[in-house]
C-alpha cells in the first residue's frame, strides 16, 4: 500500500480546507497498552505505570493509568503514594486478611520501560509513515496525518462524478459516539489505519477525522478508548459548539478559568464571543482560540523538523528461512540507502529490527567512525547483524540508518571503517523487548522531547494540559 490508496478511495474533491482530510492518531493509555502487549494477563486489569518508580516502592509519579485505574481516581502525574491510597497494589491483597485491600479494588503497578515503549511506538510509526506522506509527529503516542491525497469526504458507494471520478455527495453529520449512517471514504481509510496499527503493533489507537488539525484533535478525544469519530467539513461547528471550552485545542486550565470568569463556558460561547474582548483578556491568542471554536483552522500539517533516522520495514508470514530473511533485509537496505542519498544525508549508525512472533522486538545496530553514504556498506552491515538471528522465526524485519548528517562534509572512508574494531563498535543485546543500548536504539526520536506548544503560536501559558486525559509526557519523564 505504500504510496497508494485503498480500493474505492479517490483524491479529495474540491479545494481549500473543505477538501482537506486530517487524521489525529492518539494511542490510548500507551504505556499501559504496551505492558498489556507483553503481559496479556493484564487485560482489563487496572494498570499504573510509574516514572521514577520501582516495584514495591511508594516514590515516583504516575506516567499513565489505564481506564480501569482511572475509575479509581488515579491520574497521570499523580504521586505514586497518592495513587496507592486510591488504588492499592494487587500484591498487598489477601482475601484471608480482613485488614488487607479487597482484591477487586487493587491494581498492578509497573515501572516505566521506555526502551520497550519506543520499540512498540516504532511499529506504530511504520504504519503511520506508510499511510500518509504528510505527517506531524507530536510525541511518542500522537501524530497528525494529512491524507487528502489518499482519500476524500465523498460518501462511500455513491455515484461518482463523470469528470472527477469522485462522489461529491455531501456526507451526513457525524455523531461523536460513533460512525454516521452513511460512511465517507475518509472514515473507511481511518478504519484501515486503525486496524493496521492494532494488527501490526498490537496496541489500540483512537482516531479523529476532520478537515483541520484542531477539530481532528478534539474528535480523537471524543470517544476513547479505541474510538473513531468522523467530523465532515459542514459539521465541524455543530460538533464543537456544545463542548466545554477545555475541549478546544489550546485551552488549558488557566485559559479555561479566564474564559469562565468572562461567562464563556462552551465552545459555542467562545465562537460567538466578542473578538475585541477576547483580545483584551488573552491577546491575539484569544482570537485564535475563537476561530478554532468555530472550526476555523488553516494550519498545514507540517513535520516537526529534519528526520533523525530513515527506515523501512516489511511484514512477513512467520518464517525461519534464512534465505528469505536475507533477501528481505537486502531489499530493505537498498531502499533505505536510496532514500538517504535522495535526501542528501549521510549516516553514522546502521541497524536492523527483528520481530519474533507474536511481538518480541529485537534491535541491533553498529556505529561507524564517521558519516557515510554507502549503499553497499548498509547491506553488508545489516546482513552481518542479521546473522545473530539465524534459524529464528520472524514476522517482521526492518533496516534503519540514523544519526543523520544533512550538512555538506567529508564522509568517513570505507577503509577507515574496515580498520575499526567491529566488535568494539557493535551494540547488541540478548533477545528481548529492548533497544540496542548506546546507539540511539529507536526510530522515533522525532516523536520525543519536543517542547509542548500551542499550535500556531508559542508555548502554552498553562501547561501541563489536563494530565488526566492522557499519560505524562516524555518531557516530564526526561
Amino acid at each position: 500500500m505504500r504510496g497508494g490508496t485503498l480500493p474505492g478511495t479517490a483524491a479529495a474533491a474540491g479545494d481549500g480546507e473543505s477538501g482537506r482530510v486530517v487524521f489525529h492518531v492518539d494511542m490510548d493509555c500507551f504505556y499501559a497498552s504496551c505492558e498489556r502487549l507483553r503481559h496479556p494477563e493484564l487485560a482489563d486489569e487496572p494498570v499504573v505505570v510509574g516514572m521514577g518508580y520501582e516495584a514495591g516502592e511508594t516514590v515516583g509519579a504516575v506516567a499513565t493509568a489505564s481506564y480501569e485505574a482511572r475509575a479509581f481516581g488515579v491520574e497521570s502525574a499523580m504521586p505514586i503514594a497518592e495513587a496507592l491510597e486510591r488504588l492499592p497494589r494487587r500484591a498487598d491483597a489477601d482475601p484471608a486478611d480482613p485488614d488487607a485491600p479487597d482484591p477487586e479494588e487493587t491494581g498492578r503497578y509497573l515501572p516505566v520501560d521506555l526502551d520497550f515503549y519506543k520499540d512498540v511506538a516504532s511499529e506504530v510509526k511504520a504504519v503511520v509513515r506508510d499511510c500518509a506522506d504528510t505527517r506531524r509527529e507530536v510525541s511518542i503516542d500522537e501524530a497528525y496525518l494529512d491524507v487528502t491525497d489518499r482519500t476524500s469526504w465523498a460518501v462511500a458507494g455513491g455515484e461518482p462524478d463523470a469528470e472527477t471520478g469522485c462522489d461529491d455527495s455531501a456526507p451526513p453529520p457525524s455523531a461523536a459516539a460513533g460512525p454516521a449512517d452513511a460512511r465517507t471514504l475518509a472514515e473507511g481509510y481511518a478504519r484501515h489505519v486503525k486496524s493496521r496499527i492494532e494488527r501490526e503493533a498490537g496496541v489500540p489507537a483512537s482516531v479523529g477525522v476532520a478537515p483541520n488539525m484542531s477539530a481532528a484533535k478534539v474528535a480523537s478525544d471524543a470517544d476513547k478508548p479505541d474510538g473513531l469519530v468522523v467530523v465532515p467539513p459542514e459539521s465541524v461547528a455543530d460538533f464543537l459548539a456544545p463542548l466545554p471550552t477545555a475541549d478546544v485545542h489550546g485551552v488549558g486550565p488557566v485559559t479555561e478559568r479566564t474564559l469562565a470568569d468572562m461567562g464563556i463556558e462552551t465552545a459555542g460561547d467562545l465562537a460567538a464571543a466578542d473578538a475585541d474582548r477576547l483580545a483584551e483578556e488573552l491577546g491575539d491568542r484569544g482570537r485564535e482560540l475563537s476561530r478554532r471554536a468555530r472550526g476555523d483552522d488553516d494550519r498545514a500539517v507540517t513535520p516537526t523538523g529534519l528526520p533523525k533516522s530513515l527506515s523501512r520495514e516489511s511484514s512477513l508470514p512467520a518464517t525461519a528461512d534464512d534465505e528469505t530473511k536475507r533477501e528481505t533485509v537486502s531489499a530493505l537496505a537498498a531502499d533505505v540507502a536510496r532514500r538517504a542519498r535522495e535526501r542528501g544525508c549521510l549516516y553514522r549508525t546502521i541497524g536492523i529490527k527483528v520481530v519474533e512472533p507474536p511481538f518480541e522486538m529485537n534491535t541491533r545496530a553498529r556505529s561507524l567512525p564517521g558519516p557515510v553514504d554507502d549503499p553497499d556498506l548498509v547491506e553488508e552491515v545489516t546482513l552481518d547483524l542479521l546473522g545473530e538471528f539465524e534459524d529464528v522465526r520472524v514476522r517482521k524485519l526492518g533496516v534503519r540508518v540514523s544519526k543523520l548528517d544533512f550538512a555538506e562534509s567529508d564522509q568517513a572512508t570505507l577503509s577507515g571503517f574496515e580498520a575499526a574494531d567491529r566488535s568494539g563498535t557493535e551494540a547488541s543485546e540478548s533477545s528481548g523487548s529492548r533497544s540496542a543500548g548506546g546507539v540511539d536504539g529507536n526510530k522515533l526520536t522525532d516523536w520525543i522531547g519536543a517542547v509542548p506548544t500551542v499550535e500556531g503560536g508559542g508555548e502554552s501559558d498553562d501547561r501541563p494540559r489536563r494530565p488526566e486525559d492522557g499519560q505524562a509526557s516524555l518531557d516530564e519523564w526526561d
